[in-house]
């Protein structure tokens, strides 16, 4: 089917915003390479070309323009005027001016946000100021996930905003999408930008590495907060993905580091990893006590099998026949899903005490699941679950194997599903 005609879950929803009166600004923010650019013109494709406007903030370059083809219309932007707040006001006000000449309204899509300095502010006397005037004028922004954090979202445009988030694609989707089996979706896992490139591998890698891992690194964190220590955020990028699935403490990750600093700027430089769909640090589960999660060593986990794949010296058959490697990879995926698909209500731990481990907990209010993945066949009798349950009181307990739930199954419905 492919990704260009594919419509992920998101369409619909924001679909049914545009058809409502504007209350909120509606924020479209995920990773790269997840398709909110495509989730926004499946939506504006039902509508006619005079009732919307899309507005990169990059400057387009020959390549993008040709992306803006679906229309002959002026209603996709492709100016190369400088890009900067009086711009942004200046393609608003003709917004304004199209929304009250129109019965139904307008919309106005701003892609790539974020890329332009100080424009929370400007945002927010705009948007107040239509909804003073009662104006029938929808606004949609488009960014990467960084700036939820570091560009002043929540702090300039609170109450002003509903968000939709874009996640990384599932097995279901890029099975749907590009007929991908099981194991290729544990190798490759879901970029639907890498497909094309799967049965040659060494150019599927280039493009993980060169198009996607780099420029979410390079442009989607350091264009977009201060990193005091840009080589040792790489670094620890790079050995999270290798360690992925396992539990590491900081202290010895430091060893690996050059220039490492202490743990607390490790820590500070995960959290804005994740925050980029990259790579998390899953803490430890301690029943109502988050304080004691966050000083426990992290689980490193991939948002995306293909961050830790694309960087490995495995081929897919080589990853395969390691079957140590090969069952983090299996462990990789099922922790990705229920982080992707658990935001944001579901909070995600591992547990270990002793030798006794559980891989992944799964929280929502007083819903506890407790989950062990094995990647052979396994009896239905784990013992770190048991104790999990001793220790924590009554709660759900899984089994991810060829003797337990497959893992085929597991992956086809969301975190809450588990609950």
């Amino acid at each position: 089917m492919g990704v260009g005609s594919y419509q992920r879950k998101e369409v619909s929803l924001l679909l049914n915003r545009l058809k409502e009166l504007p209350r909120l600004l509606l924020f479209i923010a995920g990773p790269r390479q997840v398709g909110k650019t495509t989730i926004v013109r499946h939506a504006l494709s039902e509508f006619r070309p005079d009732h919307y406007c899309f507005v990169p903030v990059d400057r387009p370059d020959e390549e993008q323009k040709s992306r803006y083809t679906i229309t002959t219309s002026n209603s996709y932007d492709h100016s190369s005027d400088v890009r900067d707040i009086a711009w942004l006001i200046g393609k608003w006000k003709r917004a304004r001016i199209a929304a009250r000449q129109s019965e139904d309204g307008h919309i106005l899509v701003f892609d790539e946000i974020q890329k332009l300095p100080d424009w929370s502010e400007a945002v927010k006397g705009l948007w107040d100021a239509d909804r003073a005037e009662g104006l029938n004028l929808h606004v949609v922004l488009l960014g990467s996930s960084p700036l939820l954090m570091y560009k002043g979202m929540s702090e300039s445009l609170a109450g002003r905003y509903e968000l939709i988030r874009v996640t990384h694609w599932s097995f279901m989707e890029m099975h749907e999408a590009f007929d991908f089996d099981l194991d290729d979706y544990l190798y490759f896992g879901g970029y639907p930008g890498s497909a094309a490139f799967i049965r040659d591998e060494p150019r599927w890698r280039n493009y993980v590495t060169g198009s996607l891992i780099e420029p979410s690194i390079e442009k989607d964190i350091f264009e977009m907060t201060r990193v005091d220590k840009p080589a040792l955020l790489k670094q620890l990028f790079y050995i999270g993905s290798a360690y992925s699935g396992q539990i590491v403490a900081l202290d010895n990750v430091r060893g690996h580091l050059q220039d490492a600093g202490n743990t607390t700027t490790l820590a500070h430089y995960l959290e804005m990893l994740g925050n980029a769909g990259l790579l998390v640090g899953l803490q430890k589960y301690y029943k109502r006590q988050h304080i004691r999660s966050r000083a426990s060593p992290p689980k490193f986990n991939v948002l995306n099998n293909a961050l830790m794949t694309a960087t490995s010296e495995y081929t897919k058959a080589e990853a395969k026949a390691d079957r140590t490697y090969w069952g983090r990879v299996v462990e990789s995926a099922v922790g990705q899903h229920l982080y992707n698909s658990g935001l944001p209500d579901c909070r995600l731990y591992y547990w270990r005490e002793s030798s006794n481990e559980v891989d992944f907990v799964i929280e929502r209010g007083n819903q506890i699941t407790a989950i062990e993945v094995k990647s052979g066949a396994a009896s239905g009798f784990v013992k770190g679950l048991d104790l999990f349950e001793k220790k924590h009181g009554n709660c759900k307990k899984l089994l991810v194997s060829d003797g337990g739930i497959p893992l085929v199954e597991f992956l086809s419905y969301p975190a809450e599903h588990w609950l």
